[in-house]
C-alpha cells in the first residue's frame, strides 16, 4: 500500500502513432477488434530486398502536425514522437496553463533505430553531390537522442529529461526512469519510444538479424507461439504517455488511469533465449516484487511475443516460472502480431494497450494467431470481457535486454498483501 505522504506515478494521457491508427481512440478500436495492418512494405527504394512484409503507418503528414521550424531538423522517428506527445498531452488536458515551472515537466524517450531515413538521405547528397550539399542538422536528426531534445525544446520543457539506450526493451525502462523521476520530485514527465526504421537503409542493417521474418505472406508472416513461427515482422511507430505525480494530476482535476506500480529489468545477452528464460522471470519477480503485487493478482499479462520458437518458449516458461500455476490461467495477449514489432516503441504500445484494456474491462486479441503450441491462455481469434486490474506488460531486446512494467488500474491503491495475511 502507498505510504502517507509517498508521490507515485499516474498515467493521465496517451499519444500514439502507429499502423493500428494514430490517437488513442483509433489505436484501440483496431486493437480491440483484432485487426491485422501488417502488408508489403511500400516505401521507395525496399523492393529489391528479402523483407517484404512490416507494419507501417500510413496516411501520416508530419506537416500537418508539426512546426516547420522543426520539421526540416528531424527524422521521421522524431516527427511519430513529437505528434504522440502532442497527442499525449491533449489527451491529458495538460496545456501551458498547467506548467508551474518548465522544471516541473522532464521528457523520457527511448529509441533504438534512430533517424536513418534523414541520415540515409544525407549521406547520400556526401556521396554524389559533396559535403556542401549535407545539411547542417545531419548532426542531430540522426541522433537517438533527438526526440528528447525537441519534445523538451518544442514544449519548453526543462525538467530531468533523458534517453534511455536498452535495446527494444528501453519502452518500458524509458516508462520505470520517468515514473521513478516522479517519484523523486518532478511533477510530470513524458515519456514513451517511437520507432521509423523502414527506411532502405535501416532495413537493410536488421537483414543481419537471425530472428526477422523474411515471410511473404501478411497472414503468417508473423506468427508467435505457435508451430509455424518464424521470427518477428518490424514496424514503425509508437507511442508516449503523460506520467503525472498523483497528487499534482488530482490537483488539476486530472484523472488518473493507471499507476506505474513495479518495473525491473535484467540482460542475458544477444540471442541467447535459452537464458531469457530465467532473465525475464527474474524481471517478472522483481516488478511484482516492486509493485507488492501477488502473482495470482495479474489480470492480464502483454507477451513479448518475438516470434521463434525458442524465444516463445523461454517466455512462456518464464511467464509460468514467475506465476506459478497462475501462469497457465492468466489471459495473456500479443496485439502486436497485427501491427508489427515497432523495436522501442512495440513495449510503450503495449503499455498504452494495458491502460484502455483496464479502461473498457476487455483483452484485445492476438492477430493471425490460431494454433497455440504452449501452455499459456493466449486470447486469440476475438477480444475476451474480463474485469482487469492489473496488467503485466514484457519486452525482449534482441541484444539481452529484458523488462516487465506493473500497471494497476485508475488511482486505486495496490492490495496490501501484509495487511490481507495479518
Amino acid at each position: 500500500m502507498k505510504p502517507p505522504g509517498a508521490r507515485r506515478a499516474v498515467v493521465t494521457g496517451i499519444g500514439v502513432v502507429s499502423p493500428g491508427g494514430v490517437g488513442a481512440e483509433a489505436f484501440w478500436k483496431s486493437a480491440a477488434e483484432g485487426h491485422s495492418l501488417l502488408d508489403h512494405v511500400s516505401r521507395e527504394g525496399c523492393g529489391h530486398l528479402p523483407l517484404k512484409v512490416a507494419g507501417e503507418v500510413r496516411g501520416f503528414d508530419p506537416a500537418a502536425v508539426i512546426e516547420g521550424s522543426h520539421l526540416v531538423q528531424t527524422d521521421r522517428f522524431t516527427h511519430f514522437a513529437m505528434a504522440a506527445t502532442s497527442l499525449a498531452l491533449e489527451d491529458a488536458r495538460f496545456g501551458r496553463a498547467d506548467i508551474g515551472s518548465p522544471y516541473s515537466v522532464g521528457v523520457v524517450t527511448a529509441a533504438g533505430s534512430g533517424g536513418g531515413e534523414f541520415g540515409q538521405r544525407e549521406l547520400q547528397k556526401l556521396w554524389g553531390q559533396g559535403s556542401r550539399h549535407v545539411g547542417p542538422y545531419q548532426s542531430i536528426a540522426w541522433f537517438y537522442a533527438a526526440s528528447t531534445g525537441q519534445i523538451s525544446i518544442r514544449g519548453g520543457f526543462k525538467g530531468p529529461c533523458g534517453v534511455v539506450a536498452a535495446d527494444e526493451s528501453g519502452g518500458l525502462d524509458a516508462l520505470a526512469h520517468a515514473a521513478r523521476a516522479v517519484v523523486r520530485g518532478t511533477d510530470t514527465v513524458v515519456a514513451g519510444a517511437a520507432e521509423a526504421p523502414l527506411a532502405p537503409y535501416s532495413m537493410v542493417c536488421q537483414l543481419g538479424y537471425p530472428e526477422l521474418s523474411t515471410g511473404s505472406d501478411p497472414e503468417r508472416a508473423y506468427r508467435p507461439f505457435t508451430a509455424d513461427a518464424r521470427g518477428f515482422v518490424p514496424a514503425e511507430g509508437g507511442a508516449m504517455l503523460v506520467l503525472e505525480e498523483e497528487g499534482a494530476a488530482l490537483d488539476r482535476g486530472a484523472e488518473p488511469r493507471a499507476v506505474v506500480a513495479g518495473h525491473a529489468a535484467t540482460f542475458t545477452g544477444a540471442s541467447r533465449w535459452d537464458r531469457s528464460r530465467q532473465g525475464l522471470a527474474r524481471a517478472i519477480g522483481a516488478a511484482l516484487a516492486e509493485a507488492d503485487c501477488a502473482p495470482e493478482e495479474v489480470d492480464v499479462v502483454f507477451a513479448d511475443a518475438l516470434g521463434t520458437a525458442e524465444a516463445d518458449r523461454a517466455e512462456a516458461l518464464a511467464i509460468t516460472d514467475a506465476l506459478g500455476p497462475h501462469g497457465r490461467r492468466v489471459p495473456v495477449t500479443a496485439p502486436k502480431t497485427g501491427t508489427g514489432r515497432a523495436y522501442c516503441g512495440a513495449p510503450v504500445l503495449d503499455a498504452a494497450a494495458a491502460v484502455l484494456a483496464m479502461e473498457h474491462g476487455l483483452v484485445p486479441p492476438t492477430p493471425n494467431v490460431f494454433d497455440v503450441c504452449h501452455d499459456l491462455d493466449l486470447v486469440t481469434g476475438r477480444a475476451r470481457s474480463a474485469k482487469l486490474r492489473t496488467a503485466l506488460v514484457l519486452s525482449r531486446g534482441l541484444m539481452g535486454s529484458n523488462a516487465a512494467l506493473v500497471l494497476r488500474h485508475g488511482a486505486e491503491p495496490p492490495t496490501d498483501r501484509r495487511s490481507a495475511s495479518a
